[in-house]
């Protein structure tokens, strides 16, 4: 048994607020969100022009990927906010 007020170990348990965070804040991050994928010879790449339209390998509704500096973190959904598009996380990804 351990003298009250004192643990080891990973059950100890830890106080934290956001100003233990605040070295980190201002740390840049590049926040990506995949939509879909395709593959297309450079050929047809350099054919595009604006409003073409690409056929992605994904269906309407289905979860887009959220990567943290290219690192998939979480899965999503499309949002309209303020006549903006926006993401929602619906599934955090835990690291392996």
């Amino acid at each position: 048994m351990m003298p009250a007020g004192k643990s080891d170990g990973p059950e100890a348990h830890i106080d934290r607020t956001a100003g233990d965070l605040e070295a980190v804040f201002d740390v840049p991050v590049r926040i990506s969100v995949v939509l879909g994928r395709t593959k297309m010879p450079v050929s047809e790449l350099l054919r595009l022009d604006t409003g073409t339209v690409i056929e992605l390998d994904r269906q309407v509704g289905e979860a887009v990927e959220i990567f943290v500096n290219e690192r998939l973190v979480a899965r999503g959904e499309i949002v309209l906010v303020d006549s903006k598009l926006g993401v929602t996380m619906t599934e955090i990804i835990k690291p392996q």
